[in-house]
């Protein structure tokens, strides 16, 4: 669009607005024309078509406050559409180069020569966003936003480092950290595991041109506990019993993140590799309570007594002829 382009079309006409009109009557109007003239409602149509452009066009200066500013004021030099032009004996110094100078183009342009004036892409929601939910697609999104500016960019993410004990992933924690000489208070969630990535936004580098800032990536490493570990909103743990406890069955007592213990029931026949599952013994976040799930691992002796040989010894003679591994060979060759 040029510069004589703000000075020749009446944008308000073109919507059927007064000048004085809110942007919700704006936008209500453009709606309404748009929906009347989009070539998707009329096919073929040429004039429908370039009634379509010039609507189109006149809202993407309206619906932006700073260009209907700018519109409004040159609309006013130039007395409502009147056109400069170039002074006795050919001249340059219209209203042409007036508007060249107040919006940066280059001075001393031949005369007669439109000045033209670069648009760039803003972050706000514009024409081209309302055609697009209204007819199902994008068009291309954001709104033009004045002459020749700076494009707003969202500023850096920055990335840094959190170590954690063991406990405090579990219950949550609040950490304090320094990023570009910067003192930072972080929340972490309870629940976190080894790995994870918390982004806080906002956090990071600032925008350029009145952009956003970035946002601010702390990567979560979490220390080992020699008992248990995380598993999303599950703690795990590996629960030693003996062969005549997993073969005979027992209740045992089983340790939790609380300090309190819990009694556990290992049914008889309980094979090593089994988890069993302790309710509401898990990590309480702002969504749910996990559980404890506790794996049976059955601990062979390494040195046994006389008389345990002679026990095991009878129960093997007991159950001889039994094939544990019967099925194996058979399994393996499928």
């Amino acid at each position: 669009m040029t510069g004589q382009d703000w000075i020749e079309k009446d944008f308000y006409a073109a919507l059927g607005v007064p000048k004085d009109a809110d942007q919700a009557a704006i936008k209500k109007a453009y709606r309404k024309l748009a929906r009347q003239y989009h070539p998707d409602q009329n096919p073929g149509d040429a004039s429908a078509e370039s009634r379509f452009k010039e609507i189109g066009e006149a809202y993407s200066v309206l619906s932006d406050s700073e260009q209907r500013q700018q519109y409004d004021a040159v609309r006013s030099m130039a007395g409502g559409g009147a056109r400069f032009n170039a002074g006795p004996g050919g001249a340059s110094g219209g209203f042409e180069d007036v508007f060249s100078s107040m919006f940066g183009g280059a001075g001393g342009a031949r005369p007669g020569a439109r000045p033209q004036y670069q648009q760039y892409q803003s972050g706000g929601a514009g024409f081209e966003d309302i055609l697009g939910s209204m007819f199902g697609g994008s068009m291309g999104g954001g709104r033009p936003a004045g002459f020749g500016g700076p494009q707003q960019r969202k500023g850096a993410d920055v990335e840094t480092r959190a170590t954690l004990p063991f406990r405090a992933a579990v219950e949550g924690t609040t950490v304090e950290l320094t990023v570009d000489g910067k003192k930072i208070t972080a929340r972490i969630p309870a629940g976190v595991h080894d790995g994870q990535k918390i982004r806080l936004r906002g956090k990071g580098r600032p925008g350029s041109a009145g952009g956003p800032a970035g946002d601010l990536l702390i990567v979560v490493h979490v220390t080992e506990h020699p008992v248990f570990s995380i598993d999303g909103a599950n703690l795990r743990m590996t629960l030693p019993v003996t062969f005549a406890e997993a073969a005979l069955g027992t209740t045992v007592e089983v340790p939790t993140m609380s300090g309190e213990t819990v009694r556990l029931k290992v049914p008889s026949g309980t094979p090593s590799g089994r988890v069993l599952r302790v309710k509401g013994r898990g990590v309480a976040t702002t969504k749910r309570t996990g559980d404890l799930l506790v794996t049976v691992q059955v601990v062979v002796p390494q040195k046994l007594s006389r008389a345990a040989r002679k026990a095991l010894e009878d129960f093997a003679a007991e159950a001889d002829g039994e094939d544990v591994r019967a099925e194996l060979a058979a399994k393996a060759a499928q």
